[in-house]
């Protein structure tokens, strides 16, 4: 795939390059990033066994291929010293149907990691040896520290310079990792996995005391840890999604989802007084992910009684991301994930890749005085307000609010993707009321609402005004003070000046509440 080099491509607002400065080159065409662009990892914990393989933008990659078999393998490992037989069976069985699928995907060599339960068990080498007979697949078995260092990577994917505790549970073993400016820090190891506390002697009660005594020696080894805590891990997606069933939140993401100490200690409370099965079915949570929440619960409402986290946010990025982000130069590391991955639609989808970045260097004056945060929501919806246009006119609006919400999108909060969302809705319709989403809309305020309106019909305005790259480019011209919005037309600029463009430059101005300027320019 080739890029136009220079599509209407004037200098940006901040007199910079617009392939660099703040949003920098996309990398997605480097050869570095190319050879990341499909990777297969494996990930053979004490739980279950799952083959992830990334494609894509390889700094925010989607999920090509997701499987998980739940084999147990560290069940009773406590007692007999040994893998469970039957898990070790299944997954035998996953490992080598996960080589052939590779296999017919064209993929190169497998990366499996195995955790817990393999390192613990006295059997573990002789079954890393029998699949390797088996499959031809090696199993790099790897420590605690090293299994938390990888999770921590995989948080680091998703949030760039992020800090924080990164807390890792699995089904024997639960790791903490510190990361702080974009790097892991310390990192420990524990047996609070569910599976080995089903084994602890003492019914509830000796299983309580274990609990804090454990994760008081984890406080001394680790320190204070006030920032954000990072959940990572199935048992705690489960207890989110249980979250959300009882706060009735509506939009069903687990990727940057919040909670708070409060909601925890609701959210424990709710689990110990339910009925088990109902609650699996209510949240589409498995039998046996299900079976070990309540003893994850526990785990999770003393980890925030002993840190006392500011906030919570659910990751679903762990080992695996982690294992792709070890393969990352570092200045692939460093880039914006949102970005990286807008542009990589852009380049795939738009019926004009490239005009994304001329599009907000017109609309940017209207939003010049925005923080960081806000501009690079900008910057990403511009690049994706054309890449729905396969969808039918008469739900194009809808599909990109879907799109954008759901879409796996790195180092995006809810409310961001909300923004982002409704951006793009009123990038194809003057209108939000009326959808399927509107319950969604109640996730930011009123101005943050109207901030999305002005976008979308920003770019629905823009995006009238495709040029060729050598063409004259007018300019847009806000005057906050004055309520006044000037727009100056070249000469090249002028025919494309509609009926139809002219209706969106007023539906813009009405929701600035704003006058209108036109100058045309000779």
């Amino acid at each position: 795939m080739s890029l136009p080099s220079e599509i209407s491509a004037p200098r940006a607002p901040d007199g910079t390059h617009p392939d660099v400065g703040f949003f920098g080159r996309p990398l997605f065409e480097d050869p570095s990033a190319r050879a990341l662009s499909r990777v297969g990892v494996v990930d053979v914990g004490s739980n279950s066994v799952r083959l992830v393989v990334f494609d894509g933008a390889a700094r925010s990659p989607a999920y090509f291929y997701n499987e998980k078999i739940m084999c147990a393998l560290g069940a009773g490992l406590s007692d007999s010293g040994v893998l469970n037989p039957q898990g070790r069976v299944r997954a035998l069985s996953a490992l080598r149907r996960f080589q052939h699928l590779a296999q017919g995907m064209g993929l190169p060599e497998l990366t499996v990691v195995a955790t817990a339960a393999v390192r613990d068990a006295s059997d573990g080498p002789a079954f890393c040896d029998e699949v390797k007979r088996e499959t031809g697949l090696r199993i790099w078995v790897i420590d605690g520290e090293e299994e938390a260092r990888l999770s921590a990577q995989g948080v680091l994917l998703g949030w760039p310079g992020s800090y924080g505790l990164v807390c890792d549970i699995g089904g024997s073993s639960m790791e903490l990792a510190e990361i702080s400016d974009g790097r892991v820090g310390r990192r420990v190891t524990s047996s609070l996995g569910p599976l080995k506390l089903r084994e602890i002697k003492g019914g509830k009660k000796g299983r309580q005391v274990h609990i804090k005594d454990t994760m008081n020696r984890l406080h001394d080894a680790m320190g204070p840890q006030p920032d954000r805590l990072f959940l990572v891990g199935g048992s705690w997606r489960a207890i989110a999604r249980i979250d959300m069933l009882r706060r009735g939140y509506p939009l069903h993401v687990l990727h940057e989802y919040r909670m708070t100490a409060r909601s925890v200690s609701a959210t424990v409370k709710y689990i110990q007084q339910s009925d088990i099965d109902e609650l699996r079915g209510a949240c589409g949570i498995s039998a046996a992910r299900m079976s070990l929440v309540p003893l994850a619960a526990e785990v999770l409402s003393r980890l925030v009684k002993t840190f006392k986290p500011k906030d919570i946010a659910i990751s679903s990025y762990g080992i695996r991301e982690g294992m792709l982000y070890e393969q990352m130069p570092q200045r692939l590391r460093d880039r914006d994930p949102l970005i990286e991955s807008c542009r990589f639609a852009e380049a795939k989808d738009a019926r004009m890749p490239g005009f994304g970045k001329s599009l907000y260097a017109f609309i940017h004056p209207i939003f010049k005085s925005v923080p960081p945060a806000r501009r690079r929501l900008i910057k990403a919806a511009c690049l994706l307000h054309d890449v729905s246009w396969r969808a039918h006119p008469d739900y194009r609006a809808e599909t990109c609010f879907d799109n954008a919400t759901r879409a796996n999108l790195g180092g995006l909060k809810h409310s961001e993707r909300v923004f982002l969302g409704l951006a793009l809705l009123h990038r194809y319709s003057n209108k939000r009321q009326g959808t399927r989403f509107e319950e969604l809309y109640d996730l930011i305020d009123d101005k943050t609402k109207l901030e999305a309106e002005i976008l979308g019909k920003a770019m629905r305005f823009g995006a009238m005004l495709w040029m060729t790259q050598d063409a004259e480019r007018g300019t847009l011209r806000w005057f906050p003070k004055k309520r006044q919005l000037q727009l100056r037309l070249t000469p090249d600029m002028v025919p494309l000046f509609g009926e139809v463009a002219e209706a969106r430059l007023m539906s813009l101005a009405s929701s600035l509440d704003a006058e209108v300027e036109i100058k045309k320019l000779r």
